[in-house]
């Protein structure tokens, strides 16, 4: 039952390695009978054979779409991709094994061209009507001597006017301007730097109006202190000598003045200010107008801002308005002036001399003595 077996030579073509078959299509034929009684395990080497002998009609295919934009090493990939699926694929049955990987080595490149080479993602059905625009574009510019409107694109293409529209605008995604390519001249700016970005400053924005009506609220010396530190960039023990207290006392205010802040940013309403009773605020604005023979001493202390501008304004008038010999303005407790508080000394100064009262700043501190020179209100040197 199990005897002698007998053994049937097949005589198979040539592997089409050999350089004797140049035609693709013998070497196909040949393949497809070398692969005809191997099983599927021993297929591979005739095929590597073949994808190996028409390797350089791929290339030639490839070579047809280079500078389009993409390198001919990936252009070379894609046409070797298609080959192999044409080999896999193939049929003797079916015809021309060179036609059937000509169309399907095309195909795959057109693929590429179509899917992987956008530099932003389109829509597939756009990417299709921009092929359609760009065709019906060809034939309407040659029929009628000019560039189509969107309208005549639209009846040649029976396509809405607002998708000819949305395709137009999208084909410029294909090839989109690099960030980083030259603006143009000798200008060495790029594309980027006319970019605008976004400001994250502007989160910040209703913060910082926030804080600084909220600093207005605090006592004059917090005040100074907070910009002495965040601000001027001075240390605490800078600080403390300069309002002649403890670096400890110091650091105490601090932590006061940030906490309260804080509580008030997260408030409907700021929390009124706990000011020690034995601790006087040396910024609220103090003025006294005094009669000293035929003279007026007019006495300034305190931070001089906009809101006490006005009242100074109205003691120097009453002061000059009087006729005295002279207005003395004691400055020596005043401890700063903003724009308002120079306005209102401006102001007293042209009333003295509209009247011909001699008008004296004295005792000024040398920070505000820097600010009134700068004014153009040149106090007294004591």
């Amino acid at each position: 039952m199990f005897g002698q077996t007998s053994t049937t030579t097949t005589t198979t073509p040539p592997p089409p390695t050999d350089r004797g078959l140049e035609d693709l299509d013998a070497a196909a034929m040949a393949y497809a009978a070398r692969i005809a009684g191997l099983p599927p395990e021993r297929r591979g080497e005739a095929r590597d054979d073949l994808v190996r002998f028409a390797l350089p009609f791929a290339g030639r295919l490839a070579r047809r779409y280079r500078g389009r934009g993409e390198p001919l090493e990936d252009l070379e990939q894609v046409a070797r991709l298609g080959l192999v699926n044409a080999v896999d694929r193939y049929d003797p049955e079916r015809g021309s094994f060179t036609a059937y990987a000509a169309i399907t080595i095309v195909g795959e490149i057109k693929r590429h061209f179509r899917d992987r080479t956008w530099g932003v993602h389109v829509p597939r059905r756009l990417r299709d009507l921009i092929l359609e625009v760009g065709q019906a574009t060809a034939a309407l510019t040659s029929e009628l001597s000019r560039a189509p409107s969107v309208a005549e694109l639209s009846a040649r293409l029976e396509t809405p006017e607002e998708e000819i529209l949305a395709a137009l605008e999208s084909a410029a995604g294909y090839s989109p301007a690099s960030l980083n390519a030259p603006v143009g001249g000798e200008s060495s700016a790029e594309f980027g730097d006319l970019v605008g970005e976004s400001d994250n400053a502007l989160e910040s924005v209703d913060d910082r109006v926030t804080v600084s009506g909220l600093l207005h609220r605090l006592p004059w010396r917090e005040r100074r202190i907070l910009a002495m530190r965040f601000y001027g960039n001075q240390t605490q023990a800078e600080i403390a000598a300069r309002f002649g207290i403890s670096q400890m006392h110091v650091s105490r205010l601090l932590s006061r003045a940030l906490t309260w802040l804080r509580q008030a940013m997260l408030a409907d309403a700021p929390p009124p200010w706990q000011n020690g009773a034995a601790e006087p605020d040396p910024g609220k604005t103090r003025i006294s107008v005094k009669q000293n023979g035929d003279s007026v001493v007019v006495e300034v202390g305190g931070e001089i801002d906009r809101d006490g501008a006005d009242q100074l304004r109205r003691a120097m008038l009453e002061a000059v308005t009087g006729q005295p010999s002279e207005v003395v303005v004691d400055l020596v407790g005043a401890g700063g002036f903003d724009a308002g508080g120079i306005a209102a000394l401006m102001a007293g100064r042209d009333a003295a001399e509209r009247t011909g009262v001699p008008l004296r700043l004295t005792r000024v501190q040398p920070a505000v003595r820097r600010s009134l020179t700068a004014a153009g209100l040149a106090p007294a040197r004591d």
